[in-house]
């Protein structure tokens, strides 16, 4: 098939497909006597593939180390570590976002909670301290031996 056709299938422009073909995440086609690009049938899966990836999170480098070579070559236990390692990523991706969230709503509530007759810029410096205090890690305690009581 053309690669109009293959756009159309795909549902991605002629334009990405040629990146994706520039970029090694699909095979070079055959030309035809014509000089056209002719594309297999499994182009189409291998575009799905390639866009559920990438909408997955995938960069485009880890995309071309996991695809195969040839169709029917998938290494499994690769496939399912890439697949793995992806999804602790985003939770720990999510984790950050839902802290940074509450932080957020924490100062959206300092704000909106401005003391009557506060100026906005004493409130800013009120906000702004508050939220440092917030952002602190917790100060590291030292061990002290108890008094009266011989160091061992």
């Amino acid at each position: 098939m053309r690669i109009g056709e293959l756009a159309a299938r795909s549902g991605l422009t002629a334009s990405r497909i040629r990146f994706y073909e520039a970029s090694g995440l699909i095979s070079a086609v055959e030309r035809g006597a014509n000089n056209y690009r002719e594309y297999t049938a499994d182009a189409v899966m291998l575009l799905e593939i390639i866009t559920s990836a990438q909408n997955a999170g995938f960069s485009l480098q880890e995309i071309r180390r996991l695809m195969p070579p040839r169709f029917d070559a998938w290494h499994h236990d690769e496939l399912l570590d890439a697949l793995r390692r992806k999804a602790a990523e985003i939770e720990t991706l999510r984790e950050r976002l839902a802290e940074s969230l509450e932080r957020l709503h924490a100062i959206i509530e300092t704000i909106e909670t401005k003391p009557e007759g506060l100026s906005c810029g004493d409130n800013a410096k009120r906000v702004m301290t508050r939220f440092r205090k917030q952002s602190e890690p917790a100060p590291k305690r030292r061990r002290t031996p108890a008094r009266g009581r011989p160091r061992a």
